[in-house]
């Protein structure tokens, strides 16, 4: 018995139906033929194709008759839908459903539907014939009128079929898996479904490879890898192209396999070179598996699984992952954290920037403050910059985010400076940042707006920074520094670690990780590099600032290292501006 959800999910059948593309498309000869096929059949004057859109009736294809389209409360063919027999209305003149409609008052008298139906079990609309007389129909004509109605549907789903299939492989595509995991979830409700998604390479690799051998090799490569999983795959599942170099493998009930002793074969099978017109090709493959009940969950949020599970493995280096709805919710936070940061720029109560004090180590008096971040989000809390910035510095919100950084610091240096308070302050600035072609020029706008002198300004940078775009990148920091601006290499010694680069780029301040800071009291070998650091840097002209400073101990071993300047727990943590104030005033009282 076929599950009809036109009632009960009327948006799934309307997405199904414009899915199609076939409502307000000009006539077409295969469905003609049909239409007229029915009226010979059937001897009926009149025979229509029609589609059950919102709130009309409107005809792909007809015979007998010049309207193309009526309103669908006053159409036999949207009760039609309703059922899953032909439905018959022997007289629409008696019937007070149909009395005053465009049918009726244009001679029709007699009706015979047959319902279309999608395999997912979506009513599009009927094929059926109409007459200018009362009568009935009998058993024989009712069979050749469903008959009739699974051509229709296959001429739709032949149309159909020219989206669902990869051009490349000749696999289904990831929009004919949508819709077969919808027909699985309308025939069996509730049923376990596993799946697995095989990717060959990752995207790097991908591009990589697109580059060195070509995209026609490439696509050889994946059509190849495709024929090894089908090979593995036999009768018990049934495989989707999904991507370049992604697909599924929708296993059926009966299969053979579990997910993830397919996947462990697939990795065996994908283990040798790939040989694509004489240049051998390794697969890298990784795998995500995900068991879910068909229909509890939407088939692209089915496929945003697999592919979750996939990176998950890809991260983890190992061969294949099964979904983690742990891994999901952090990622659906993550997706959350950057959608919501365009808002938190125009709130005036969620960004917020506190304070660390830097002093000098000598002497212990106050040098500059570094500027950090911090977000009281509205839903999550307290949300740490470790967290937020590296995934805004995935996207086109660094920009803002750190314009926003630099007014709000650039506003309380000129607070500080006002109060006779002189101090350096130290901005943040990420790769991004640096790969802008006007990011000096804005800086340097945004400094002079504020009344700041520019070498009263410090940027800070990491040293994988200039991995990214070299050229750009030194072509910003010597703006800035022409003009007076510091420029610092923040986290040194844990990034892009080539001293070559450092004397290309006009740096005034290296700061050593903490993670080299940390051990200086129990680690020679720390306290080595820290020295050698040091000297490096007074060597290049340099000022060296120590990171992590938290007991008193590696404080004075600083001090004996020569090393200039020192920010950490032990002198204090990050403080708001007023904090900062007290602490300033309880240093000078002291």
């Amino acid at each position: 018995m076929r599950v009809i959800d036109t009632v009960h999910n009327e948006e799934a059948r309307l997405n199904a139906l414009r899915d199609l593309k076939l409502l307000d498309t000009p006539p077409s000869e295969s469905f003609d033929r049909l239409t007229r096929l029915a009226s010979q059949l059937l001897a009926a004057p009149v025979s229509t194709i029609s589609l059950t859109d919102h709130d009309r009736q409107w005809f792909k294809s007809k015979v007998g008759v010049d309207i193309t389209e009526i309103p669908r409360h006053q159409a036999p063919c949207s009760y039609a839908i309703q059922g899953n027999d032909i439905f018959v209305v022997p007289d629409l003149e008696l019937d007070p459903r149909f009395a005053g409609s465009p049918l009726v008052t244009s001679g029709i008298r007699f009706y015979a539907g047959a319902p279309l139906f999608t395999r997912a079990g979506h009513g599009l609309g009927t094929i059926c014939v109409v007459d200018v007389k009362p009568r009935q129909i009998d058993d024989e004509h009712k069979r050749v009128l469903h008959d009739l109605a699974g051509m229709v549907m296959s001429q739709i789903e032949l149309q159909s079929m020219i989206g669902r299939v990869d051009a490349t492989s000749g696999l289904p595509n990831q929009h004919q898996l949508f819709e077969d995991l919808e027909e699985r979830a309308t025939r069996s409700p509730g049923e376990r479904v596993s799946a697995v998604l095989i990717e060959f390479v990752s995207g790097d690799q991908f591009h990589r490879s697109q580059r060195v051998v070509g995209p026609d090799r490439a696509d050889r490569f994946a059509e190849k890898a495709m024929t090894v999983v089908l090979r593995r795959l036999g009768n018990s599942a049934k495989l989707y192209h999904v991507g370049p170099m992604r697909c599924v493998a929708l296993l059926s009930a009966d299969a053979r396999y579990h997910a993830a002793s397919l996947a462990a074969e697939l990795a065996a099978d994908l283990g040798e070179p790939i040989d694509c017109d004489g240049i051998p090709l390794l697969p890298h493959a990784a795998f995500g598996m995900y068991e879910f009940s068909a229909g509890a969950i939407s088939p692209h949020d089915v496929l945003r699984r697999l592919i979750a599970a996939c990176d998950d493995a890809r991260v983890s280096n190992v061969a294949s992952a099964a979904y983690s709805s742990a891994h999901d919710e952090m990622h659906a936070r993550h997706f959350a954290l950057v959608n919501d940061f365009s808002a938190a720029l125009r709130a005036e109560d969620q960004l917020s920037l506190v304070y660390q004090p830097r002093i000098d180590i000598s002497s212990a008096r106050l040098v500059g403050a570094e500027a950090l971040l911090r977000w009281q989000h509205p839903r999550f809390g307290s949300v740490m910059p470790g967290e937020f910035v590296p995934l805004l510095e995935q996207t086109a919100l660094a920009r803002p985010m750190t314009e926003w950084v630099a007014r709000t610091a650039l506003a309380q240096a000129r607070i500080w400076h006002r109060d006779g308070l002189r101090l350096r302050t130290s901005i943040n600035a990420s790769a991004l940042n640096l790969s802008e072609a006007d990011f000096a020029e804005r800086l340097l706008g945004a400094i002079d707006a504020a009344g700041i002198d520019t070498s009263d300004f410090e940027v800070e940078f990491t040293e994988s920074a200039v991995a990214r775009d070299p050229k750009r990148v030194i072509e910003q920091l010597d703006e800035l520094r022409r003009q007076g601006v510091a420029i610092a290499i923040d986290d040194f010694g844990t990034g892009y670690s080539n001293l070559g680069y450092i004397q290309h780029l006009p740096v005034t301040v290296l700061k050593i990780d903490r993670s080299f800071i940390v051990d200086l009291d129990r680690s020679q070998r720390a306290r080595t590099l820290v020295s050698s650091m040091i000297g490096i840097a007074h060597d290049l002209g340099c000022t060296v600032v120590a990171e992590g400073i938290e007991t008193q101990q590696i404080y004075d071993i600083l001090v004996s290292l020569g090393c200039d300047e020192g920010q950490g727990y032990l002198i204090s943590q990050p403080i708001t501006p007023p904090v900062f104030d007290a602490w300033c005033a309880g240093r000078a009282a002291a």
